[in-house]
């Protein structure tokens, strides 16, 4: 019994104020794992005092408002095997959405860290500034398991070397707007489980050896620059896929078939691509999807009567392709987890039956988009929605004033509302009832009377023509 502390989980402790460089907390000089994630250090640097635990193998640092130089002391320990010091950010409300990054490294630091720490298996680095950084001195790390380097403003050439490693698992290099690189062919010895390199300029194209990645689980490579061409097959052959995220690429042509094998997917999306053809019935087999997203496309038919089997979906966008056909919202009625639903700007036909609807039986909507489909009146389920907080029933064909029940439906939650492009008539009430609402479009209608007075959070309000 040598009576060290072996372990200190300090995360999700809500510690908050400054940083004490002082603490008797490195007085555990033989303590071998530190957590001090998820907490509020208020923009203290770490402190260079981390030195004194050289025994150190893990070390979590992350989401706990840190801020400043990564000191070089980091590097000193020797026998890190984890280190996390992602998502020491500040949100910020601006048009990009782009949180304030705390913490940066120096090119130097960097490249100490990646001599001295040979022995890291899992090195997390996201919303950390290393744009200064050479990469290809990450590839010293030869025992990764696990790198993760989103939004760190990387720069130049991912090195193609760093997918090599045979203990790598997860590698993910998101949202760095700057970075190059492209996929080498890969060997069936590869354990790779995790692949994201979403909002990157990799360029050429998806090899067929990606057909080897046996252990995949989830591969997203949205919006990046790959080769324009068909859908590759050879995703068809990665069976243990639970997410899959090809959008916003140059793919094109139909939904191939060897995708019907993927049927653990619980996220699947293609959207803003040149997809066309039906959309495949057998995605009615998918049951453990939670969300599909195909808007976007060039997809034509109807939506499948299968989609009725997918119990766990929660969201479903078919928005802006050239889909027709009837749209039985009893289909929709059986998908009790679907809380969002696009179906706007297609050719389809949006039916209800009154007498079928019952409150209890029906999903509950925070987005619901019927843009231009072909309905003649408010849908009656809409009466018992209590979330909403997006509708949309523009370019239809409602006629007829708005019923009463219609300003009584999620009058808290309410942001957004376009019943424009209709033939509504009669007057409107005096009083806008949402309010939280930001949104209001009553355009290319026939109203009459004084407009609504809105209530005080409104930003847009379209009265045109009304």
């Amino acid at each position: 019994m040598t009576g060290h502390v072996i372990g200190l989980n300090l995360s999700s402790s809500c510690l908050h104020g400054s940083f004490d460089f002082n603490s008797s907390l490195f007085n555990l000089v033989h303590l071998p794992r530190l957590s001090l994630s998820d907490n509020n250090f208020n923009h203290s640097q770490i402190p260079p005092n981390i030195r004194n635990f050289p025994s150190l193998t893990h070390l979590d640092l992350s989401a706990s408002f840190f801020s400043g130089q990564i000191p070089s002391e980091v590097s000193h320990l020797s026998k890190l095997t984890y280190l996390n010091l992602c998502c020491n950010i500040i949100e910020i409300e601006t048009s990009s959405d782009d949180p304030q990054r705390l913490l940066k490294l120096q090119p130097s630091d960097m490249r100490s860290l990646v001599q001295n720490l040979t022995s890291l298996e899992t090195l997390s680095l996201s919303f950390v500034n290393i744009s200064s950084i050479m990469l290809v001195s990450l590839t010293n790390l030869s025992f990764l398991t696990s790198l993760v380097l989103k939004k760190c403003d990387l720069l130049g050439e991912f090195p193609v070397r760093i997918f090599n490693p045979q203990n790598l698992k997860v590698l993910s290099v998101r949202y760095n707007q700057d970075l190059t690189g492209y996929f080498p062919e890969f060997n069936r010895s590869s354990p790779l489980m995790v692949l994201k390199v979403t909002f990157t300029r990799f360029f050429g194209q998806i090899p067929s050896s990606f057909e080897k990645l046996n252990s995949l689980q989830e591969l997203d490579v949205a919006q990046c620059n790959f080769s324009e061409g068909l859908v590759p097959s050879a995703l068809g052959n990665l069976r243990q896929l639970t997410y899959l995220d090809i959008s916003a690429n140059k793919f094109g042509g139909p939904i191939p078939d060897s995708l019907a094998n993927l049927t653990q997917l619980t996220v699947f999306r293609i959207s803003t691509s040149y997809l066309t053809g039906p959309i495949p019935s057998w995605l009615g087999n998918f049951s453990k999807l939670v969300y599909l997203d195909f808007a976007f496309n060039r997809l034509i038919g109807s939506i499948p009567a299968s989609f009725s089997n997918l119990k766990n979906l929660e969201i479903l966008y078919l928005h802006s392709n050239n889909l027709s056909g009837v749209v039985e919202f009893q289909m929709f009625q059986k998908l009790q987890n679907l809380y969002q639903l696009q179906l706007n700007r297609n050719n389809l036909e949006f039916v209800t039956e009154s007498s079928i609807i019952m409150n209890a039986t029906l999903p509950q909507f925070s987005i619901l988009g019927l843009n231009g489909c072909n309905l003649r009146e408010f849908p009656s389920f809409l009466r018992y929605q209590k979330i909403l907080k997006r509708l949309d029933l523009s370019r239809n064909k409602i006629h007829g004033q708005v019923p009463n029940w219609m300003w009584n439906i999620s009058k808290e939650t309410l942001i957004f509302l376009d019943i424009s492009d209709n033939l509504l008539s009669d007057e409107l009430p005096v009083f806008i009832p949402w309010v939280n609402l930001l949104c209001l479009r009553l355009s290319l209608n026939t109203f009459h009377g004084r407009l609504p007075i809105p209530p005080p959070s409104l930003l847009e309000y379209g009265a045109t023509n009304c």
